[in-house]
Protein backbone atom coordinates (compact mmCIF):
# COMPACT_ATOMS: atom_id res chain seq x y z
CA UNK A 1 0.00 0.00 0.00
CA UNK A 2 2.80 2.38 0.96
CA UNK A 3 4.82 1.48 -2.15
CA UNK A 4 1.92 2.24 -4.46
CA UNK A 5 1.35 5.52 -2.69
CA UNK A 6 4.94 6.55 -3.29
CA UNK A 7 4.74 5.67 -6.99
CA UNK A 8 1.46 7.58 -7.35
CA UNK A 9 2.93 10.55 -5.49
CA UNK A 10 5.97 10.52 -7.77
CA UNK A 11 3.81 10.55 -10.88
CA UNK A 12 1.62 13.27 -9.41
CA UNK A 13 4.71 15.32 -8.73
CA UNK A 14 5.80 14.92 -12.34
CA UNK A 15 2.37 15.98 -13.67
CA UNK A 16 2.03 18.91 -11.30
CA UNK A 17 5.21 20.70 -12.31
CA UNK A 18 4.38 24.28 -13.21
CA UNK A 19 6.42 27.27 -14.09
CA UNK A 20 9.97 26.93 -12.84
CA UNK A 21 12.86 25.70 -10.71
CA UNK A 22 16.55 24.60 -11.40
CA UNK A 23 20.32 23.87 -11.12
CA UNK A 24 23.38 24.14 -13.27
CA UNK A 25 24.00 20.41 -13.04
CA UNK A 26 27.45 20.89 -14.45
CA UNK A 27 30.74 19.58 -13.19
CA UNK A 28 32.00 22.70 -11.53
CA UNK A 29 35.63 23.68 -11.69
CA UNK A 30 37.25 24.30 -8.36
CA UNK A 31 39.41 27.16 -7.12
CA UNK A 32 42.81 26.44 -5.57
CA UNK A 33 44.42 28.97 -3.26
CA UNK A 34 48.09 29.79 -2.92
CA UNK A 35 48.71 30.34 0.76
CA UNK A 36 51.73 31.14 2.90
CA UNK A 37 51.92 29.07 6.05
CA UNK A 38 51.55 30.96 9.31
CA UNK A 39 51.82 29.62 12.81
CA UNK A 40 48.80 29.41 15.06
CA UNK A 41 48.83 27.41 18.26
CA UNK A 42 46.07 26.42 20.64
CA UNK A 43 46.18 24.79 24.03
CA UNK A 44 47.12 21.11 23.67
CA UNK A 45 44.32 18.58 23.21
CA UNK A 46 45.32 15.41 25.02
CA UNK A 47 42.42 13.09 24.19
CA UNK A 48 43.26 10.05 22.13
CA UNK A 49 39.98 9.87 20.22
CA UNK A 50 40.80 11.90 17.12
CA UNK A 51 41.23 15.24 18.83
CA UNK A 52 42.66 18.25 17.03
CA UNK A 53 46.34 18.73 17.85
CA UNK A 54 48.14 22.07 17.49
CA UNK A 55 50.27 22.25 14.37
CA UNK A 56 53.43 24.31 14.06
CA UNK A 57 54.59 25.38 10.64
CA UNK A 58 57.91 26.56 9.33
CA UNK A 59 57.84 30.26 8.64
CA UNK A 60 58.77 31.47 5.22
CA UNK A 61 57.72 28.45 3.23
CA UNK A 62 55.06 28.61 0.55
CA UNK A 63 52.81 25.82 -0.63
CA UNK A 64 49.64 25.13 -2.53
CA UNK A 65 46.72 24.42 -0.26
CA UNK A 66 44.40 22.30 -2.32
CA UNK A 67 41.39 20.06 -2.13
CA UNK A 68 41.06 16.74 -3.90
CA UNK A 69 37.93 16.83 -6.00
CA UNK A 70 36.30 13.44 -5.83
CA UNK A 71 33.14 12.53 -7.75
CA UNK A 72 31.61 10.79 -4.78
CA UNK A 73 28.60 8.83 -5.84
CA UNK A 74 27.41 7.50 -2.53
CA UNK A 75 24.45 5.49 -3.71
CA UNK A 76 22.60 5.87 -0.45
CA UNK A 77 22.78 9.63 -0.79
CA UNK A 78 24.22 10.07 -4.25
CA UNK A 79 26.14 13.16 -5.21
CA UNK A 80 25.78 12.96 -8.93
CA UNK A 81 28.16 15.82 -9.55
CA UNK A 82 31.70 15.74 -8.17
CA UNK A 83 31.94 16.88 -4.60
CA UNK A 84 34.91 18.30 -2.76
CA UNK A 85 36.53 16.08 -0.16
CA UNK A 86 38.92 17.77 2.26
CA UNK A 87 42.44 16.41 2.40
CA UNK A 88 44.72 16.46 5.39
CA UNK A 89 46.20 19.66 3.96
CA UNK A 90 42.76 21.26 4.07
CA UNK A 91 42.24 20.10 7.64
CA UNK A 92 45.54 21.73 8.56
CA UNK A 93 44.45 24.87 6.74
CA UNK A 94 41.37 25.07 8.95
CA UNK A 95 43.67 25.38 11.96
CA UNK A 96 46.79 27.09 10.60
CA UNK A 97 45.67 29.62 8.03
CA UNK A 98 43.27 31.59 10.20
CA UNK A 99 45.56 34.61 9.81
CA UNK A 100 46.07 34.19 6.09
CA UNK A 101 43.85 36.98 4.80
CA UNK A 102 43.32 37.70 1.12
CA UNK A 103 41.20 39.52 -1.44
CA UNK A 104 40.73 38.09 -4.92
CA UNK A 105 39.20 39.54 -8.09
CA UNK A 106 38.85 37.83 -11.46
CA UNK A 107 36.93 37.87 -14.76
CA UNK A 108 36.58 35.69 -17.85
CA UNK A 109 34.49 34.76 -20.87
CA UNK A 110 30.72 34.24 -20.69
CA UNK A 111 30.74 37.46 -18.66
CA UNK A 112 32.24 35.70 -15.67
CA UNK A 113 33.08 37.63 -12.50
CA UNK A 114 34.77 36.37 -9.33
CA UNK A 115 35.07 38.28 -6.09
CA UNK A 116 36.35 36.67 -2.94
CA UNK A 117 37.67 37.78 0.44
CA UNK A 118 38.90 35.95 3.53
CA UNK A 119 39.67 37.55 6.89
CA UNK A 120 40.70 35.72 10.03
CA UNK A 121 41.79 36.82 13.45
CA UNK A 122 42.67 35.67 16.93
CA UNK A 123 41.69 38.23 19.55
CA UNK A 124 42.77 35.86 22.34
CA UNK A 125 45.18 32.97 22.70
CA UNK A 126 42.40 30.38 22.67
CA UNK A 127 39.87 32.18 20.46
CA UNK A 128 39.90 32.48 16.67
CA UNK A 129 37.44 33.52 14.00
CA UNK A 130 37.15 33.53 10.20
CA UNK A 131 34.98 35.40 7.74
CA UNK A 132 34.70 34.52 4.07
CA UNK A 133 32.74 36.07 1.21
CA UNK A 134 32.58 34.67 -2.31
CA UNK A 135 30.61 35.71 -5.38
CA UNK A 136 30.86 33.92 -8.72
CA UNK A 137 28.61 34.69 -11.68
CA UNK A 138 28.29 34.34 -15.44
CA UNK A 139 26.25 36.91 -17.37
CA UNK A 140 25.73 34.46 -20.25
CA UNK A 141 25.50 30.72 -20.64
CA UNK A 142 25.51 28.01 -23.30
CA UNK A 143 21.88 28.55 -24.39
CA UNK A 144 20.19 31.81 -25.44
CA UNK A 145 22.71 34.11 -23.75
CA UNK A 146 21.30 35.59 -20.56
CA UNK A 147 18.61 32.90 -20.39
CA UNK A 148 21.29 30.53 -19.04
CA UNK A 149 23.12 32.98 -16.81
CA UNK A 150 23.86 32.08 -13.20
CA UNK A 151 25.17 33.65 -10.00
CA UNK A 152 26.04 32.37 -6.56
CA UNK A 153 26.94 34.23 -3.37
CA UNK A 154 28.22 32.62 -0.21
CA UNK A 155 29.03 34.18 3.18
CA UNK A 156 30.60 32.22 6.06
CA UNK A 157 31.40 33.43 9.56
CA UNK A 158 32.98 30.98 11.99
CA UNK A 159 34.73 30.87 15.32
CA UNK A 160 36.58 28.40 17.57
CA UNK A 161 37.23 28.48 21.28
CA UNK A 162 39.74 25.83 22.35
CA UNK A 163 40.68 25.10 25.94
CA UNK A 164 42.75 22.32 27.45
CA UNK A 165 39.60 20.39 28.47
CA UNK A 166 37.07 21.28 25.81
CA UNK A 167 36.57 22.81 22.38
CA UNK A 168 33.66 24.88 21.07
CA UNK A 169 32.96 26.05 17.54
CA UNK A 170 30.19 28.00 15.87
CA UNK A 171 29.42 29.08 12.31
CA UNK A 172 26.89 31.10 10.35
CA UNK A 173 26.42 30.62 6.61
CA UNK A 174 24.29 32.27 3.96
CA UNK A 175 24.10 30.95 0.42
CA UNK A 176 22.17 32.42 -2.50
CA UNK A 177 21.89 30.93 -6.00
CA UNK A 178 20.18 32.53 -8.96
CA UNK A 179 19.81 30.64 -12.26
CA UNK A 180 17.41 29.88 -15.11
CA UNK A 181 15.67 26.78 -16.49
CA UNK A 182 17.22 26.95 -19.92
CA UNK A 183 16.49 23.31 -20.76
CA UNK A 184 13.40 24.26 -22.76
CA UNK A 185 12.81 23.05 -26.32
CA UNK A 186 13.89 25.33 -29.21
CA UNK A 187 11.32 28.04 -29.79
CA UNK A 188 9.82 29.00 -33.19
CA UNK A 189 11.37 32.01 -34.85
CA UNK A 190 10.09 35.23 -33.36
CA UNK A 191 9.07 33.65 -30.04
CA UNK A 192 11.01 35.05 -27.09
CA UNK A 193 11.11 33.21 -23.79
CA UNK A 194 10.14 35.38 -20.84
CA UNK A 195 13.17 35.17 -18.52
CA UNK A 196 11.02 35.87 -15.49
CA UNK A 197 9.08 32.63 -16.02
CA UNK A 198 12.22 30.46 -16.04
CA UNK A 199 14.11 32.15 -13.23
CA UNK A 200 14.86 30.43 -9.93
CA UNK A 201 16.40 31.81 -6.74
CA UNK A 202 17.29 29.63 -3.78
CA UNK A 203 18.26 31.19 -0.45
CA UNK A 204 19.78 29.09 2.32
CA UNK A 205 20.78 30.07 5.85
CA UNK A 206 22.50 27.86 8.41
CA UNK A 207 23.68 28.00 12.02
CA UNK A 208 26.07 25.37 13.41
CA UNK A 209 27.23 24.84 16.98
CA UNK A 210 29.59 22.19 18.33
CA UNK A 211 31.02 21.13 21.66
CA UNK A 212 33.72 18.51 22.20
CA UNK A 213 35.57 17.49 25.31
CA UNK A 214 39.37 17.24 25.09
CA UNK A 215 40.08 16.33 28.69
CA UNK A 216 42.01 13.05 28.89
CA UNK A 217 41.11 12.65 32.56
CA UNK A 218 37.40 12.33 31.77
CA UNK A 219 36.29 8.73 31.26
CA UNK A 220 33.55 9.46 28.72
CA UNK A 221 34.72 10.96 25.44
CA UNK A 222 31.96 12.83 23.61
CA UNK A 223 31.06 15.47 21.06
CA UNK A 224 27.75 17.20 20.33
CA UNK A 225 26.94 19.09 17.16
CA UNK A 226 23.70 20.83 16.29
CA UNK A 227 22.65 22.75 13.20
CA UNK A 228 19.63 24.71 12.03
CA UNK A 229 19.14 25.22 8.29
CA UNK A 230 16.47 27.04 6.35
CA UNK A 231 15.79 27.04 2.62
CA UNK A 232 13.41 29.12 0.53
CA UNK A 233 13.00 29.35 -3.24
CA UNK A 234 11.30 31.75 -5.65
CA UNK A 235 8.15 29.63 -5.84
CA UNK A 236 7.16 29.67 -2.16
CA UNK A 237 8.80 26.34 -1.32
CA UNK A 238 10.66 26.30 1.99
CA UNK A 239 12.22 23.90 4.45
CA UNK A 240 13.20 24.25 8.11
CA UNK A 241 15.60 21.57 9.30
CA UNK A 242 17.11 21.11 12.76
CA UNK A 243 19.55 18.30 13.45
CA UNK A 244 21.65 17.24 16.43
CA UNK A 245 24.37 14.56 16.51
CA UNK A 246 25.95 12.95 19.57
CA UNK A 247 29.05 10.73 19.55
CA UNK A 248 30.38 9.14 22.73
CA UNK A 249 32.85 6.45 23.72
CA UNK A 250 33.66 4.76 27.02
CA UNK A 251 36.74 2.54 27.48
CA UNK A 252 35.73 -0.61 29.35
CA UNK A 253 39.30 -1.90 29.24
CA UNK A 254 42.47 -1.11 27.32
CA UNK A 255 41.14 -3.00 24.29
CA UNK A 256 37.36 -2.90 24.73
CA UNK A 257 35.18 0.15 24.10
CA UNK A 258 31.51 1.02 24.23
CA UNK A 259 30.45 3.50 21.54
CA UNK A 260 27.23 5.44 21.02
CA UNK A 261 25.98 7.45 18.07
CA UNK A 262 22.65 9.26 18.33
CA UNK A 263 20.98 11.58 15.81
CA UNK A 264 17.79 13.61 15.99
CA UNK A 265 16.38 15.49 12.99
CA UNK A 266 13.22 17.59 13.03
CA UNK A 267 12.10 19.28 9.82
CA UNK A 268 9.13 21.08 8.33
CA UNK A 269 8.45 21.19 4.61
CA UNK A 270 6.28 23.89 3.02
CA UNK A 271 5.27 23.61 -0.62
CA UNK A 272 1.80 22.83 -1.91
CA UNK A 273 1.20 21.45 1.58
CA UNK A 274 2.83 22.00 4.97
CA UNK A 275 3.94 18.93 6.91
CA UNK A 276 6.60 17.65 9.31
CA UNK A 277 9.25 14.99 8.70
CA UNK A 278 11.34 13.66 11.60
CA UNK A 279 14.04 11.03 12.03
CA UNK A 280 15.64 9.68 15.21
CA UNK A 281 18.57 7.27 15.28
CA UNK A 282 20.44 5.41 18.03
CA UNK A 283 23.41 3.12 17.35
CA UNK A 284 25.09 1.46 20.36
CA UNK A 285 28.25 -0.44 19.41
CA UNK A 286 30.96 -2.43 21.14
CA UNK A 287 34.47 -2.41 19.73
CA UNK A 288 37.44 -4.64 20.47
CA UNK A 289 40.90 -3.55 19.34
CA UNK A 290 44.24 -5.38 19.19
CA UNK A 291 47.49 -4.76 17.35
CA UNK A 292 46.41 -7.12 14.56
CA UNK A 293 42.67 -6.55 14.22
CA UNK A 294 39.64 -4.59 15.38
CA UNK A 295 36.03 -5.74 15.36
CA UNK A 296 32.87 -3.82 16.18
CA UNK A 297 29.29 -5.02 16.47
CA UNK A 298 26.15 -3.07 17.20
CA UNK A 299 22.59 -2.26 16.24
CA UNK A 300 21.37 0.76 14.29
CA UNK A 301 17.80 1.60 15.38
CA UNK A 302 15.98 4.25 13.31
CA UNK A 303 12.54 5.80 13.74
CA UNK A 304 11.11 8.01 10.98
CA UNK A 305 7.84 9.90 10.70
CA UNK A 306 6.22 11.75 7.81
CA UNK A 307 2.84 13.46 8.18
CA UNK A 308 2.21 13.69 4.42
CA UNK A 309 2.88 9.99 3.72
CA UNK A 310 1.41 8.85 7.06
CA UNK A 311 4.68 7.14 8.04
CA UNK A 312 5.64 6.25 11.60
CA UNK A 313 7.92 3.23 11.68
CA UNK A 314 10.95 1.95 13.55
CA UNK A 315 13.53 -0.43 12.08
CA UNK A 316 16.76 -2.02 13.26
CA UNK A 317 19.80 -2.70 11.07
CA UNK A 318 23.11 -4.53 11.62
CA UNK A 319 26.30 -2.58 12.26
CA UNK A 320 29.22 -5.01 12.05
CA UNK A 321 32.75 -4.11 10.91
CA UNK A 322 36.08 -5.96 10.85
CA UNK A 323 39.55 -4.58 10.13
CA UNK A 324 42.61 -6.86 10.03
CA UNK A 325 46.22 -5.67 9.79
CA UNK A 326 48.36 -8.69 8.88
CA UNK A 327 51.40 -6.43 8.70
CA UNK A 328 52.17 -2.73 8.93
CA UNK A 329 50.75 -0.69 6.08
CA UNK A 330 48.01 -3.13 5.00
CA UNK A 331 44.37 -3.27 6.14
CA UNK A 332 41.83 -5.88 5.10
CA UNK A 333 38.31 -4.81 6.02
CA UNK A 334 34.73 -6.05 5.74
CA UNK A 335 31.34 -4.90 6.97
CA UNK A 336 27.63 -5.61 7.15
CA UNK A 337 25.51 -2.51 7.71
CA UNK A 338 22.11 -0.94 7.17
CA UNK A 339 20.54 2.46 7.66
CA UNK A 340 17.80 4.90 6.72
CA UNK A 341 19.35 7.61 4.57
CA UNK A 342 17.71 10.91 5.23
CA UNK A 343 16.65 12.90 2.15
CA UNK A 344 15.63 16.55 2.31
CA UNK A 345 14.78 19.23 -0.20
CA UNK A 346 18.16 20.80 0.56
CA UNK A 347 20.06 17.56 -0.14
CA UNK A 348 18.12 16.94 -3.36
CA UNK A 349 18.78 20.45 -4.65
CA UNK A 350 22.48 19.96 -3.89
CA UNK A 351 22.40 17.11 -6.42
CA UNK A 352 20.06 18.55 -9.02
CA UNK A 353 19.04 22.21 -9.09
CA UNK A 354 16.65 21.62 -11.96
CA UNK A 355 13.93 20.14 -9.73
CA UNK A 356 10.35 21.20 -10.35
CA UNK A 357 7.83 22.38 -7.81
CA UNK A 358 6.18 20.12 -5.22
CA UNK A 359 8.65 17.27 -5.64
CA UNK A 360 8.14 14.30 -3.37
CA UNK A 361 10.81 13.83 -0.67
CA UNK A 362 11.11 10.33 0.80
CA UNK A 363 13.94 8.78 2.80
CA UNK A 364 15.93 5.92 1.27
CA UNK A 365 16.18 2.68 3.23
CA UNK A 366 19.49 0.88 2.92
CA UNK A 367 18.26 -2.49 4.10
CA UNK A 368 21.63 -4.20 3.82
CA UNK A 369 25.14 -3.48 2.60
CA UNK A 370 27.83 -6.16 2.53
CA UNK A 371 31.29 -4.81 1.71
CA UNK A 372 34.92 -5.86 1.74
CA UNK A 373 38.21 -4.42 0.59
CA UNK A 374 41.85 -3.63 1.19
CA UNK A 375 43.70 -0.39 1.81
CA UNK A 376 47.20 0.55 2.75
CA UNK A 377 50.29 2.66 2.35
CA UNK A 378 53.62 1.90 0.71
CA UNK A 379 56.85 3.58 1.67
CA UNK A 380 57.61 6.37 -0.74
CA UNK A 381 54.28 8.19 -0.51
CA UNK A 382 51.92 5.73 -2.25
CA UNK A 383 48.53 4.87 -0.75
CA UNK A 384 45.70 2.78 -2.19
CA UNK A 385 42.26 1.33 -1.54
CA UNK A 386 40.01 -1.18 -3.29
CA UNK A 387 36.45 -2.00 -2.25
CA UNK A 388 33.47 -4.09 -3.38
CA UNK A 389 29.98 -3.50 -1.97
CA UNK A 390 26.63 -5.16 -2.63
CA UNK A 391 23.72 -3.07 -1.36
CA UNK A 392 19.96 -3.51 -1.19
CA UNK A 393 17.70 -0.43 -1.10
CA UNK A 394 14.06 0.54 -0.84
CA UNK A 395 12.97 3.93 -2.17
CA UNK A 396 16.16 4.15 -4.20
CA UNK A 397 15.79 7.36 -6.20
CA UNK A 398 16.89 8.90 -9.45
CA UNK A 399 16.11 12.03 -11.45
CA UNK A 400 14.42 12.40 -14.80
CA UNK A 401 12.77 15.09 -16.91
CA UNK A 402 9.19 15.65 -15.84
CA UNK A 403 6.26 14.49 -17.97
CA UNK A 404 4.52 17.87 -17.74
CA UNK A 405 7.60 20.02 -18.45
CA UNK A 406 10.82 18.46 -19.71
CA UNK A 407 12.88 21.47 -18.55
CA UNK A 408 12.14 20.52 -14.94
CA UNK A 409 13.08 17.32 -13.16
CA UNK A 410 11.09 14.94 -11.00
CA UNK A 411 12.42 12.51 -8.39
CA UNK A 412 11.48 8.92 -9.17
CA UNK A 413 11.58 6.39 -6.32
CA UNK A 414 11.75 2.63 -6.59
CA UNK A 415 9.51 1.26 -3.79
CA UNK A 416 10.67 -2.28 -4.53
CA UNK A 417 14.09 -3.78 -3.85
CA UNK A 418 16.96 -2.16 -5.76
CA UNK A 419 20.26 -4.03 -5.84
CA UNK A 420 23.47 -2.09 -6.50
CA UNK A 421 26.93 -3.56 -7.02
CA UNK A 422 29.73 -1.03 -6.47
CA UNK A 423 33.39 -1.66 -7.31
CA UNK A 424 35.78 1.15 -6.46
CA UNK A 425 39.53 1.64 -6.56
CA UNK A 426 41.71 4.60 -5.74
CA UNK A 427 45.38 5.42 -5.37
CA UNK A 428 47.34 8.47 -4.33
CA UNK A 429 50.98 9.49 -4.46
CA UNK A 430 52.80 12.32 -2.70
CA UNK A 431 56.34 13.35 -3.57
CA UNK A 432 57.35 15.72 -0.80
CA UNK A 433 55.36 18.90 -1.36
CA UNK A 434 56.32 19.11 -5.03
CA UNK A 435 53.84 16.71 -6.60
CA UNK A 436 50.60 15.15 -5.44
CA UNK A 437 48.24 13.00 -7.46
CA UNK A 438 45.06 11.07 -6.79
CA UNK A 439 43.15 8.70 -9.09
CA UNK A 440 39.80 7.11 -8.31
CA UNK A 441 37.40 4.98 -10.33
CA UNK A 442 33.91 3.70 -9.45
CA UNK A 443 31.84 1.13 -11.31
CA UNK A 444 28.10 0.70 -10.61
CA UNK A 445 25.64 -1.97 -11.67
CA UNK A 446 21.98 -1.20 -10.92
CA UNK A 447 19.28 -3.87 -10.71
CA UNK A 448 16.01 -1.97 -10.42
CA UNK A 449 12.76 -3.63 -9.41
CA UNK A 450 9.85 -3.98 -11.85
CA UNK A 451 8.41 -0.67 -10.59
CA UNK A 452 11.06 1.50 -12.28
CA UNK A 453 12.39 1.09 -15.81
CA UNK A 454 15.99 2.23 -15.29
CA UNK A 455 18.35 4.22 -13.07
CA UNK A 456 17.85 7.47 -14.94
CA UNK A 457 20.74 9.96 -14.95
CA UNK A 458 23.02 7.72 -12.88
CA UNK A 459 26.42 6.94 -14.41
CA UNK A 460 27.73 3.38 -14.40
CA UNK A 461 31.38 4.54 -14.41
CA UNK A 462 33.12 7.55 -12.89
CA UNK A 463 36.80 8.43 -12.99
CA UNK A 464 38.54 11.34 -11.28
CA UNK A 465 42.22 12.23 -11.61
CA UNK A 466 43.66 15.15 -9.64
CA UNK A 467 47.21 16.57 -9.71
CA UNK A 468 49.04 19.37 -7.91
CA UNK A 469 52.52 20.39 -9.07
CA UNK A 470 54.90 22.90 -7.54
CA UNK A 471 57.17 23.93 -10.41
CA UNK A 472 59.08 26.57 -8.45
CA UNK A 473 58.70 28.75 -5.40
CA UNK A 474 56.49 31.02 -7.46
CA UNK A 475 54.69 28.79 -9.97
CA UNK A 476 52.00 26.25 -9.10
CA UNK A 477 49.77 24.16 -11.37
CA UNK A 478 46.77 22.00 -10.48
CA UNK A 479 44.60 19.90 -12.76
CA UNK A 480 41.57 17.65 -12.52
CA UNK A 481 40.05 15.30 -15.05
CA UNK A 482 36.57 13.77 -14.83
CA UNK A 483 34.86 11.01 -16.76
CA UNK A 484 31.21 9.99 -16.31
CA UNK A 485 29.76 7.25 -18.51
CA UNK A 486 26.52 5.34 -18.96
CA UNK A 487 24.00 8.11 -18.19
CA UNK A 488 20.53 7.35 -19.56
CA UNK A 489 17.52 9.66 -19.78
CA UNK A 490 13.94 9.33 -20.99
CA UNK A 491 11.50 11.82 -22.45
CA UNK A 492 8.20 10.65 -20.99
CA UNK A 493 6.27 12.75 -23.51
CA UNK A 494 7.72 10.97 -26.56
CA UNK A 495 8.84 7.75 -24.86
CA UNK A 496 12.34 8.12 -26.33
CA UNK A 497 15.24 6.79 -24.24
CA UNK A 498 18.58 8.54 -24.80
CA UNK A 499 22.05 7.46 -23.71
CA UNK A 500 23.90 10.70 -23.11
CA UNK A 501 27.45 11.00 -24.51
CA UNK A 502 30.37 10.24 -22.21
CA UNK A 503 31.36 13.25 -20.12
CA UNK A 504 35.08 14.10 -20.20
CA UNK A 505 36.01 17.31 -18.44
CA UNK A 506 39.60 18.58 -18.08
CA UNK A 507 40.46 21.65 -15.98
CA UNK A 508 43.69 23.51 -15.15
CA UNK A 509 44.55 26.17 -12.60
CA UNK A 510 47.83 28.12 -12.73
CA UNK A 511 49.05 30.40 -9.94
CA UNK A 512 52.09 32.66 -10.08
CA UNK A 513 53.47 34.67 -7.16
CA UNK A 514 54.28 38.17 -8.43
CA UNK A 515 55.45 39.57 -5.10
CA UNK A 516 55.23 38.62 -1.45
CA UNK A 517 51.61 39.82 -1.32
CA UNK A 518 50.37 39.67 -4.92
CA UNK A 519 49.71 36.64 -7.09
CA UNK A 520 48.09 36.13 -10.49
CA UNK A 521 45.92 33.17 -11.43
CA UNK A 522 44.15 31.74 -14.44
CA UNK A 523 41.67 28.85 -14.44
CA UNK A 524 40.91 26.98 -17.67
CA UNK A 525 37.73 24.91 -17.44
CA UNK A 526 36.38 22.28 -19.82
CA UNK A 527 39.58 22.45 -21.86
CA UNK A 528 38.26 19.78 -24.24
CA UNK A 529 35.44 22.18 -25.16
CA UNK A 530 32.62 19.62 -24.96
CA UNK A 531 29.16 21.03 -24.28
CA UNK A 532 28.23 17.83 -22.48
CA UNK A 533 24.89 17.22 -20.76
CA UNK A 534 25.01 16.01 -17.18
CA UNK A 535 21.23 16.28 -17.19
CA UNK A 536 19.19 15.92 -20.36
CA UNK A 537 18.50 19.19 -22.27
CA UNK A 538 21.04 21.11 -20.18
CA UNK A 539 24.26 21.49 -22.23
CA UNK A 540 27.13 23.00 -20.28
CA UNK A 541 29.50 25.79 -21.21
CA UNK A 542 32.31 24.86 -23.57
CA UNK A 543 35.87 26.06 -23.00
CA UNK A 544 35.73 28.82 -20.42
CA UNK A 545 38.30 30.64 -18.34
CA UNK A 546 38.69 33.12 -15.52
CA UNK A 547 41.81 35.06 -14.56
CA UNK A 548 42.70 37.69 -12.02
CA UNK A 549 44.80 38.90 -9.10
CA UNK A 550 44.95 37.99 -5.45
CA UNK A 551 46.28 40.16 -2.62
CA UNK A 552 47.17 38.55 0.71
CA UNK A 553 47.76 40.37 3.98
Amino acid sequence: MQASRIVIASLASALAVSTAFAQRGEIESQTYEIVKEKSIEFAPANRVFDKVQPVKSEAGKTKVSYEIIDPQINISSPKLTPAVAATSDQKEKDEKDILNNYVKLGAGNYGRFLGEAFVGGRPAEDLAFTTQLKHLSAANGPVDGKNSANASTNIKIGGKYIRSTYKMDAALEYDRKNYYFYGYQPQPEGIVVDRDTIRQTVNQFGVNLGFENTDASVLVDYSVKTSLNTLRDRYSASELDWGTKLNASVPISESFYALLEADAFVSQRVDQLTYNRNLFKVQPTFKYVTDIYSVSAGLNVVNETDEELNINKTKAFPAVNLDVTPFTGLHIFAGWNGDVVRNTLRSMLAENQWLGSNVLIVNTEKTSEISAGVKGEVSGGLNYEGKVAYTSYRNFYNFNNSLADTSRFSIIYDPGKTKVLTISAQAGYNFNDMFKTSLKANFFDYAMSSNVEDAWHRPDLTINWFNALTISKKLFVTSDFYVLRGIKAKNFQSGVVTKLPVIADLNFKIDYLLTKNFSAFVALNNVLGKQYQRYQYYPQQGLNFIGGLSFSF
